[in-house]
């Protein structure tokens, strides 16, 4: 399938490795311009380059913190000078950290709203006039399952998801009559480094190994194994397509049939 993006301007946050580099590395196979970013400057910088000779794109990579404000501005503009334009935003960051639900103080719950909360928010406000100017745009947010069927330990995140949900599902009729898509996607269980370390977590309160923690957590999903990232991926790829012009305002969730809910 042909999904029509190819020269497209794609800004992929906290896209070093797991689910943001999988995201990347699909939006690159379809031929679009990249610009990447994540807080480690040899970990971007070396994700860069293995795409871009994976992938024969321009791949634009910078070292940057992606709560802070001023290093954000910095960023899309160079991404603006460089590319004339942003097409395609896939907003993705760190979840806040696993814990009991009334163990947090209040540094930790402020910090959960700037990582978990105020991250897609700062950065869609960013891009988003942008898109409204070229009349074209996808907006894509990496959230959680959690939103539909909270995650035992990760209160933080369970919490914070929601308003990315509602400040996701109220843009997107804003948007829709400039031709801006606003999605989100939920993953399930997918293999990446977080979910390592979530499993170590709860291996420890439970006295055993992560490796049996992450047997337990697939024995969970109905097909029977964690998710790929690169799974994950293809479905950021077809909905930041011309394919996916009518679907927004929308959760997906990418569990393997985790989530038993009806809606």
């Amino acid at each position: 399938m042909k999904l029509g993006i190819k020269e497209k301007v794609a800004v992929v946050l906290a896209a070093s490795k797991g689910m943001g580099r999988a995201s990347a590395e699909a939006l690159a196979e379809e031929g679009c311009k990249l610009a990447i970013c994540a807080r480690t400057k040899r970990d971007i910088m070396l994700a860069a380059e293995q795409i871009g000779t994976k992938h024969g794109v321009e791949v634009f990579a910078e070292a940057v913190d992606v709560e802070k404000r001023d290093q954000m501005k910095k960023f899309l503009g160079a991404v603006q000078k460089k590319y004339g334009g942003i097409h395609i935003l896939v907003t993705n960051c760190g979840g806040p950290p696993h814990g009991k639900p009334l163990e947090f103080n209040d540094d930790a719950w402020d910090g959960a709203v700037r990582s978990t909360l105020m991250v897609p928010i700062n950065w869609i406000r960013a891009v988003a006039p942008l898109m409204v100017v070229q009349q074209w745009g996808r907006i894509i947010n990496i959230v959680s399952l959690a939103v539909k069927q909270p995650i035992d330990g990760l209160i933080l995140s369970n919490s914070m998801r929601m308003g990315v949900i509602g400040f996701a599902k109220t843009l997107a009729k804003e948007l829709a009559p400039f031709r801006v898509t606003v999605n989100n996607l939920l993953p399930g269980l997918i293999h990446t480094d977080r979910l390592a370390n979530l499993a170590q977590a709860r291996a420890k309160d439970a006295k055993t190994t992560p490796e049996e923690m992450l047997k337990r957590m697939a024995a969970e999903i109905p097909t029977g194994r964690l998710g790929a990232p690169e799974e994950f991926a293809a479905m950021v790829a077809f909905l930041a397509s011309e394919k996916a012009s009518y679907v927004t305002g929308t959760s997906i969730q990418i569990d393997g049939g985790l989530y038993r809910g009806m809606m």
